[in-house]
């Protein structure tokens, strides 16, 4: 066998490999889990990105003794759940109601173990927002403007930027949002909207006076500086960092944090009344407000998790939420002053479904409580799978069929085999009780002694938020476990030489025992059943190395099956009920009708010729938007396309394509856009170029 230290599959690497900082020790540590918002199930997304990474983290630091607490609850206000509500005709307290019961239900018959979880409708979240609202104003941590807001006025309402809708200014998409075009995905205002409507009347919004409360978050960039770019800059994930850094090198501006809505937390100032905190504002407060019903509850101290230096906060969130946990929130508390900044937000990127991107809209997920009752008591397996396929760094896929494998192939066959053959040949040999070991051999010490690296080298991988790494580790013991044992085959010396046999599996015991602690942050269930079949007492996990946990003579219980077959059948349903959703998705799109007829003399105006692309880079805090340079022939000119979720942009240099090239230029994220390029789209929403024959010129004329 090799040497421990060597990384190979059946050992841990070297822990002098990791490259690790020591880290600052903390008397707590305070763990937060990003508020679902209480408009729709979970999916399978939301736990590989957030919620399982974060308890296996709280889990691990439970078994480390650490003083933790694990905070999350529903975010229950803004204008989506407004809108849900008045689709189904019902109240929006009924609409947050139905799903925060439903999430908090699946997040515990999943064994996901906050802590609390709260929600930001409860009376404690609205009294400890409009404090600290309270607070910064009283300290001039804000500037009042103002403005003219699109105001609806058959229903007398001023109207969110999501109850205006219009034509995109850039793309020519009808159906645009007043605060985002889900077309291209350039940011939007209202008042950019060509022919904006309101979502409420259908009728044309007019302007009107009002006042709003902002936050000044240019006035905080040297604070932002200095703890994010210079104290963060080599312990934070580099998809953080390098968000914040382009966030904070282009310049922060005043964030409005109030809005003119009847849904949210009132703002507690006087003549006030039909305002509310915006819902970024008052949603990362619920993180506090929940701690605070918690010791409220359990007559603990809150205010030290979250105002002790000594204590250590952490956020767990997903991409799309950086910019509000790493630079808006910490703004907050700073201007607060009397609270701590996080110490690391290690935000994960996303999880698609199928080769697909999750959409809750088009019902194109892996639901949380559907999951729960097609595949009962294998919460560990989904736990498992998705840790493995962790997008931690990159956009990752979840697969029905690599579901499958990775339960079959991996925890049936290699954790769950081991297991079971070796209490199996304990109860065959020796009545269930542990055996004495005799003499050593180098197999037997190297085997032992990769025991004792494992909890330091898995414990260090999730301390640095590479759960993924720490997963392979302890399957790693798994499999070192599996090989020592088939290549020692106790069954075919027994009875010429019982004394090895002893030996064997005295160490096999000890390799499950440590299975049994290491596994518990990342299969809470799989552990607790593995620890009663081994008779074993719950210990720290420092002492999962240790290589007396099972003395000799110990009496072990029956042993049971960790994990079953997974059958295709099981499979094949789980994806049949996707296509069919796909299937629904495709006859529910509306073909579009034709557009206004245009005469000739108008169509005669447009300028259409051959270009080639010369250079492409996707545009920078967008999800759609590429920067195109191309050769129109006359000119180099530059074009912002909402393409790049659908091409990436090296594969576009050289292409051939059909430049619009009269459009009239207009400035889209700060870069003006001198033309477009003509795609074609089908009704399952791909694009593909529209691209002239083989050997035009660019510049020549499309008629």
């Amino acid at each position: 066998m090799p040497a421990a230290s060597t990384p190979t599959p059946n050992h841990p690497i070297n822990q002098s490999t990791m490259n690790n900082q020591p880290s600052k020790p903390y008397k707590r540590h305070t763990v937060t889990a990003a508020l679902p918002y209480a408009n729709g199930p979970i999916h399978v997304g939301h736990l590989a990105g957030v919620y399982v990474p974060a308890d296996i983290y709280v889990r691990y630091l439970r078994l480390k003794g650490e003083d933790v607490i694990y905070i999350c609850g529903s975010d229950e206000h803004g204008v989506p759940i407004t809108i849900k509500a008045r689709q189904e005709g019902v109240s929006p307290q009924q609409i947050v109601d139905k799903y925060h019961h439903l999430i908090k239900k699946s997040f515990k018959e999943f064994g996901i173990s906050f802590d609390v979880y709260s929600r930001t409708s409860a009376p404690v979240h609205h009294e400890t927002a409009a404090s600290i609202f309270k607070t910064m104003f009283e300290k001039g941590a804000f500037i009042e403007k103002d403005s003219e807001q699109y105001y609806d006025e058959e229903n007398k309402q001023f109207l969110a930027d999501r109850y205006i809708t219009g034509t995109c200014p850039h793309c020519g998409y009808e159906k645009a949002y007043g605060d985002q075009c889900e077309n291209c995905g350039t940011s939007l205002s209202p008042d950019e909207l060509i022919n904006p409507r309101s979502m409420l009347s259908g009728n044309k919004p007019v302007l009107k006076k009002t006042r709003h409360w902002y936050l000044p978050l240019n006035d905080h960039e040297p604070m932002l500086r200095q703890w994010i770019l210079e104290s963060h800059k080599n312990d934070w994930k580099p998809n953080v960092y390098g968000q914040c850094k382009s966030w904070i090198d282009q310049g922060l501006q005043p964030r409005a944090v109030t809005r003119d809505l009847d849904w949210g937390v009132k703002l507690p100032l006087e003549g006030t009344e039909g305002k509310v905190l915006y819902v970024w504002f008052d949603a990362p407060i619920g993180y506090i407000s929940a701690t605070r019903e918690w010791g409220e509850a359990h007559g603990k101290d809150w205010e030290k998790y979250w105002k002790d230096p000594e204590s250590k906060l952490v956020h767990f969130i997903g991409k799309d939420n950086i910019v509000f946990h790493c630079i808006i929130f910490p703004v907050m508390l700073h201007a607060e002053g009397s609270y701590i900044l996080p110490e690391n937000v290690p935000a994960n990127e996303f999880l698609n479904l199928e080769g697909d991107k999750i959409s809750t809209s088009r019902n194109w997920a892996v639901w949380l409580h559907e999951y729960l009752q097609d595949f009962p008591g294998k919460q560990d397996v989904l736990r498992y799978v998705l840790c493995a396929a962790a997008p931690e760094t990159k956009d990752n896929d979840f697969t029905w069929k690599d579901f499958q494998a990775r339960n079959n192939n991996e925890l049936l066959a290699i954790f769950g085999n081991f297991v079971n053959r070796t209490l199996v040949l304990t109860h065959k040999y020796f009545d269930g009780r542990v055996p004495k070991a005799g003499q050593l051999t180098d197999a037997d010490r190297e085997a032992l002694e990769s025991l004792k690296l494992f909890p330091d080298i898995i414990g260090k991988n999730i301390e640095q938020y590479r759960f993924r790494e720490a997963l392979a580790q302890m399957m790693n013991l798994a499999r070192l476990g599996n090989r020592y044992l088939t290549e020692a085959e106790p069954w075919k010396i027994y009875k010429e030489n019982p004394g090895r046999v002893q030996t064997v599996l005295n160490i096999c015991l000890k390799l499950c025992a440590g299975m049994a602690l290491l596994s518990e942050p990342f299969l809470p269930n799989t552990a607790k059943k593995l620890q009663q079949m081994l008779n074993l007492k719950a210990r720290a996990w420092n002492e999962a190395g240790q290589t007396e946990l099972l003395a000799p003579g110990h009496q072990i219980n029956e042993a049971e099956l960790l994990f079953e077959k997974i059958e295709d059948a099981q499979i094949k349903a789980q994806v049949n009920k996707l296509l069919e959703i796909r299937k629904n998705n495709n006859q529910e799109q509306v073909t579009e009708s034709v557009k206004a007829p245009v005469n000739f003399d108008e169509f005669s105006k447009m300028d259409i010729r051959v270009a080639t692309i010369l250079e492409a880079e996707k545009v920078a805090k967008t999800k759609k938007l590429m920067k195109i340079r191309v050769d129109s022939g006359l000119d180099q000119r530059t074009v912002v396309s909402g393409i790049a979720e659908h091409f990436e942009p090296e594969a576009l240099i050289g292409k051939k394509v059909l430049l619009l090239a009269n459009l009239e230029p207009r400035k889209i994220k700060g870069i003006e856009s001198h033309g477009m390029l003509l795609m074609a789209g089908n009704k399952d929403g791909a694009l593909a170029f529209v691209i002239p024959e083989e050997g035009f010129e660019n510049g020549s004329v499309i008629s």
